[in-house]
Order: C-alpha cells, then structure tokens, then sequence
C-alpha cells in the first residue's frame, strides 16, 4: 500500500488538530479537568474521543504538520477547546459564589473547606452547593451532552475556519454578569429569609436595649441558617436545570456568534 504524502499529511493533521481542541476542552472543564482526576485517565478520554469525533467529521485540509500553518492552526484549536470549557467553569462557580452569599450572610463565612475541585479554600456551603451541583451533572447525563456539543462544534466551526474573532472572546467576558446573576438568584431565598431573621434582632435590640444580641443573635443566627439552608437545598435542582439550559445556549451561541 503506497500513500501520497499530502494523504499522510491530512490524517496526522487531522486527528491531531481534533486532539488539541478536544485535549483542551477537557484540560480546562470542571470535574474532569480537576486534579481529582489523574492525567493519564484524562489523556485517554481525550484521546478517545477525538479517535471518535474525528472518524465523524469532515476532513481537515492537507498541511504540512511541522510547519507554521500547522502551529498556528494548533493554538486556534487549543484555544477554541479552552473557551468552551471556560464557559462551562462558569456556570459551575454561579454555586460557588451563591453558597459564599450565603455563607457570609448566616454568619458561617469563617467556615472554610478547601475545594479539591479548584484548588482553593471555598465556605463550606459553597462546597456543599458544589457537591450537590456534580452530582446532578452526572445524574442528568451533562458530561455526555458536553461531549455531544464539543462534536457539533467541528461542524459549525470547522478545522480550517481559523481562530475565534475578537467579539467571540467580548462575549465571553460579558457572560461575567451571567454568573453573578446567576449566584443571586441561588442564594436569594435564604438571604432574604436571614435578612428577614437579622431585621427582627434589629427591631428587639431598639426593644430591650439591655438584651445582648451580639451574644444570643449570633449562635441563633447560625442554627437558624442551617435550618434555611437544608430547606432552601430544594431549589438548587430547578436553578441548576434552568442555568444548565442556559449554558447550552451560550455555548452555541459563542460557537456559532457570527
């Protein structure tokens, strides 16, 4: 069997430009990208579904792999793979932010975990508003529909149609307010509950001024909370679907953005 070295070309380019997004994607995606998962599980599902999107797709143009296009194709690829998983990232942290909301708010804000997912010291709702987020990513098939909408992506914006444009990355910032938003609308119910709870040790402080409310307020405001926050848990699930259903809007959106 004899192949031309332009046909040798185009498959090593092909499946490896696939790789670099791909690779990218689940370098910089929450849960699978993180540390709690080891390098060479993440280079096999990588790996493994690039030999699977790629077999799928159209083909790539013929170039040479060692030359500049090539490179330069490779750091459009890495960086359309990193942005799409960034958007994911950004919906995970709208629950991170929420639970400090609340956290800072009940009193627990000194309460701090350290967050294996983001290597960093979150409150301890934020971690519990976190695990309860992957698990309802899994539990709703949210890694197969990524994966899904990563493969769609080489048909909206194929190999050879060059880097995002500058507006692509001015709508990925703008999605900043997106997560803010987001995180207000989570913590919404059980801080205007423990405003409601702080307002009534407002009025019986001007009441009984001779009443420490530093001393009795405190430790009730906290056991209040936990009893606002196991209530208010349910509303994590319909928050979560509805910034689920967003996310994918913004990432077809950030794909397809003309």
């Amino acid at each position: 069997m004899e192949f031309a070295l332009e046909q040798l070309y185009a498959v090593m380019g092909h499946y490896f430009w696939v790789f670099c997004r791909v690779g990218a994607f689940f370098l910089v995606v929450p849960i699978i990208g993180t540390k709690l998962v080891p390098a060479r599980i993440r280079l096999g599902l990588a790996l493994a579904t690039s030999l699977l999107v790629a077999a799928a797709i159209p083909s790539a143009p013929a170039v040479d792999p060692f030359s500049l296009p090539s490179m330069v194709i490779v750091l459009e690829q890495i960086m359309i793979g990193a942005v799409m998983g960034f958007m994911v990232q950004i919906m995970f942290q709208v629950f991170i932010i929420g639970g400090q909301m609340v956290a800072m708010q009940n009193g627990l804000g000194f309460g701090t975990l350290m967050d294996p997912v983001n290597g960093i010291s979150v409150t301890s709702i934020s971690q519990l508003y976190l695990m309860t987020t992957n698990l309802l990513f899994f539990s709703m098939n949210g890694h197969i529909s990524l994966i899904r909408l990563l493969s769609n992506s080489f048909y909206t914006f194929p190999l050879e149609a060059g880097a995002l444009p500058v507006d692509h990355f001015y709508f990925l910032v703008s999605q900043g307010s997106w997560m803010f938003s987001g995180a207000i609308l989570v913590a919404l119910p059980a801080v205007m509950s423990l405003l409601i709870v702080n307002f009534t040790f407002g009025v019986m402080s001007r009441v009984a001024p001779q009443m420490n409310i530093i001393a009795i307020g405190f430790p009730f405001t906290m056991v209040l909370g936990l009893v606002i926050i196991w209530l208010t848990l349910a509303n994590v699930m319909p928050q979560f679907e509805r910034l689920f259903e967003e996310l994918f809007i913004l990432l077809d959106a950030l794909v397809t953005k003309s």
